[in-house]
Formats: structure tokens, C-alpha cells, sequence
């Protein structure tokens, strides 16, 4: 049998009588969009985070566009973020008019190195955009440090971080927006797309409602203008009920990736190392080694397919060298795209399969030498 880097065939068995009564639900009660399953699952999903205020859009890229839009970044903006992370995160940027800055990463945690923001900010720097990647937080404290003393809004990518804390405190709850994506992959995932804005904010609140529905307040009257970028009934009715099981989910990604650190710890992989303050809710499981194409390659003749992400950093692509990036720039996220690999990480992987993924790793590294 084959063993893939994520799969969710398991957990919709498990789960699938809610699921198809959550459907159903929403199919007999008449009201298809903004209805009441997208304002439930705002507000547990607020609540949850610990922020006042939750907008459902239509994807994590969106609800990241709209967000920097809401907290009036737009064209010529500069906003500081890292090039180690999905190309959404930049693209977004970019849709909202701003110009990407890039700073390097800390090479053992592969989360933005905060020592290197106050350097980044320009006079037309607007705000900071961490990632809070692979399941655990960018060090908040320093990043808001920055953007006090320089004046700069600050918005959370968390779309890897659902139920990962920093200090006790929320991924999504540290800034004055956060963007969180319900991609079918994500440790909150639907089975489509979606996402959200959360705030505490209410004039970013009331914008990003205008934002999201056309630049309305009402039907038919663009206050603004604005886009189709709403969070339907049936993907939160879905949401509403895996929300419940949120907690599950990340204390089995917590147990499998313990499992990984002991039967791994002497194989000759750099297993990932927690953050300080944080608590890791291991949307990936990230290893690293020079000879990585190689371990990939003899992984996948024994059915065992896993993942990178990301093998190129996105000021070295194409679509974004008019920013004037180029290779050795960032020399940590560089030499980290031609090494790290991610292993299965998902809470319906069973013990089996793990302990098979560990027991061909161990023997190709030691084959490698």
C-alpha cells in the first residue's frame, strides 16, 4: 500500500454522517449564502482564537487580500514578510497593490527572524505580514515591538497555524488582523475552500464585510468597490462541526510527531525544533538533509511519497524578479528549499504506516552513509 504526506478518506469515514447531515441541514433551510451557519461559525471561530470578530471569505489567498485592504495597505505599500512560505502569501501582497520585502529566516525553526525587521523598514513600509509556518508562531512579541515603534499594521498569516499558541495566546489573536485558510489540507480544512479574517477591530470588521460582498452594506449598493469573496453555507456547516473536533486534531499531530522525534532521533535527519514559547500544532512534519533529492527518490520506489514545501523561494521566481530578488539574498532560506522535506503528518495516519515511513528512512540514510 502506498503511504502519502496527507490524506483524509480516513477521518471523512469517521466523520461522515455529520458531515452529510450538516449538508443536508444547510440544503432544506432555504439560505445557501451569508446565512446562519457562516455567522455561527464566525463567531465560535473568534471565539476560539480569542479575538473579537470573525469574516468568512471564500479562500486564505482572499481573506489576505481583503485584510491588507481593510487595514488600508494598498498601492506602493511595502509590506514585510519572508520568501519561505506558499506563493498566496506574496501574491496576495501584491493583488492589494503593496510591494513585498523579504527578510531571511532562522534556520532552525524556518520561521522569520525578527532580528532582521527593524533593518527591513523603509519610509515606505506599512506592515508586517508573519507566517506563522509547518504549525507553530513567529516570535509575536518582537514583531509587534517593530511595528509599534515604527507605526505598522500587522497581519498574521496563519493559515499553517490553527490552534498553535505563542505564549499561551492564540495563533490569530497577536495583530490587528490574521488570515487563516480552510483549504481541504490545513489542520481546520474544509472540503473545498475557504477562510477567514479575524479582528478585533470593528472598523477593519465593517470594511472587510463591505469588501467581501461587492463593497455593500446592503444588496444592490456598492458603498466601495469590492469583490465576491464569501464564505458559503455549506463549508461552514462543515467547519462548524470539525471545529469541534479542532483540539483532537492537533493533540493527534502532537502525538505523531513525538512519535517521529524518538524513532528518528539518531537516523542523521535535522528533525524540526519548537520555538521558544510555543506550542506546535505540527501542520507539517519538517525534516532536513543535504542528500534530500536522493532520500526522496528512493522513498518513492518504496510507495512512500512525501512532500516539500517550498523547494523554491518566491523572490528567486519569475513571477516575482521585478521586486529585485534574486539567489543569495536569503542564504538560510535558500540552502533550507534544497534540503527540507516533509514527512506524513495527519491525524488519521496509523501507527503502521508510520513506523514503516521511519524504518525505510533509517535504511536509505544509512545506506547514504
Amino acid at each position: 500500500m502506498s503511504i502519502y504526506v496527507w490524506g483524509y478518506l480516513k477521518e471523512y469515514e469517521i466523520e461522515k454522517d455529520e458531515i452529510f447531515a450538516a449538508i443536508t441541514n444547510v440544503l432544506e433551510s432555504g439560505k445557501l449564502i451569508l446565512g446562519p451557519n457562516v455567522s455561527e461559525f464566525e463567531e465560535k471561530f473568534a471565539a476560539y482564537c480569542g479575538t473579537e470578530f470573525g469574516i468568512g471569505v471564500d479562500n486564505g489567498t482572499n481573506s489576505l487580500v481583503l485584510a491588507l485592504r481593510a487595514l488600508g495597505i494598498g498601492e506602493g505599500d511595502e509590506v514585510i514578510t519572508v520568501s519561505n512560505t506558499a506563493v498566496p502569501t506574496v501574491s496576495a501582497i501584491v493583488s492589494a497593490g503593496a510591494i513585498p520585502r523579504f527578510v531571511d529566516i532562522d534556520p532552525q525553526t524556518y520561521l522569520m527572524d525578527t532580528d532582521q525587521l527593524e533593518a527591513a523598514v523603509s519610509n515606505k513600509t506599512k506592515c508586517i505580514l508573519p507566517v506563522h509556518l509547518y504549525g507553530q508562531c513567529v516570535d509575536m512579541d518582537a514583531v509587534n515591538e517593530v511595528a509599534d515603534k515604527y507605526g505598522l499594521k500587522v497581519l498574521e498569516d496563519c493559515a499553517q497555524a490553527h490552534g498553535a499558541e505563542f505564549k499561551g495566546r492564540k495563533a490569530g489573536s497577536m495583530s490587528d488582523a490574521s488570515s487563516f485558510s480552510f483549504y481541504p489540507t490545513k489542520i481546520l480544512g474544509t472540503y473545498g475552500d475557504g477562510g477567514m479574517v479575524l479582528t478585533s477591530s470593528e472598523s477593519v470588521r465593517d470594511k472587510m464585510k463591505k469588501l467581501r460582498f461587492y463593497g455593500m452594506e446592503s444588496t444592490y449598493y456598492a458603498k466601495e468597490h469590492g469583490y465576491n469573496s464569501r464564505l458559503d453555507e455549506i463549508h461552514a456547516a462543515i467547519l462548524l462541526g470539525k471545529l469541534a473536533h479542532l483540539d483532537d486534531y492537533v493533540s493527534r499531530r502532537k502525538e505523531i510527531a513525538s512519535k517521529y522525534d524518538s524513532l528518528l532521533a539518531d537516523s542523521g535527519l535535522t528533525l524540526p525544533v519548537a520555538a521558544e514559547n510555543n506550542s506546535h500544532a505540527y501542520y507539517l512534519y519538517v525534516v532536513r538533509h543535504p542528500k534530500r533529492d536522493q532520500i526522496m527518490e528512493k522513498l518513492k520506489e518504496n510507495d512512500i511519497f512525501v512532500n516539500i514545501s517550498y523547494p523554491w523561494p518566491i523572490h528567486t521566481m519569475d513571477g516575482y524578479a521585478r521586486f529585485g530578488g534574486k539567489e543569495g539574498d536569503l542564504p538560510h532560506t535558500e540552502l533550507a528549499a534544497k534540503e527540507i522535506f516533509s514527512l506524513p503528518m495527519f491525524p488519521t495516519l496509523a501507527d503502521e504506516d508510520q513506523e514503516r515511513v521511519c524504518e525505510v528512512l533509517k535504511s536509505i540514510l544509512s545506506a547514504l552513509g
